[in-house]
């Protein structure tokens, strides 16, 4: 069974920085496509950042120059640095794998940003 746990949420302050985790087991890590999608109150999931095998990224408009999405294929893990945190980005953020037809899930990780 393929495994996607994320760590990192929390409570942060506007303009502050989370650095969220995405540990994954059981698939070939380095061969999946990578991303991070969030779901707020009340609104479908959304698109957040992707990253592919070979190391390309792409950023909603929303976050592009606040968040940075990178990988590490000897640790099985995809990272998602958010700066400058804004209260409309407070949300659960769920990790993801791509793969072809194999598309899995983590939990979520919830975010609230609150002065």
């Amino acid at each position: 069974q393929v495994q996607l746990v994320e760590s990192g949420g929390g409570l942060v302050q506007p303009g502050g920085s989370l650095r969220l985790s995405c540990a994954a087991s059981r698939i070939i890590f380095s061969i999946y496509q990578m991303g991070w999608y969030r779901q707020a109150p009340g609104k479908q999931r959304e698109f957040v950042a992707t990253i592919t095998s070979g190391g390309s990224s792409n950023y909603a408009a929303s976050v592009k120059g606040r968040f940075t999405i990178s990988r590490d294929n000897a640790k099985n893990t995809v990272y998602l640095q958010m700066n400058s945190l804004e209260p409309e980005d407070t949300a659960v953020y769920y990790c993801n794998s791509l793969n072809g037809r194999s598309d899995f899930w983590g939990q979520g990780t919830q975010v609230t940003v609150s002065s």
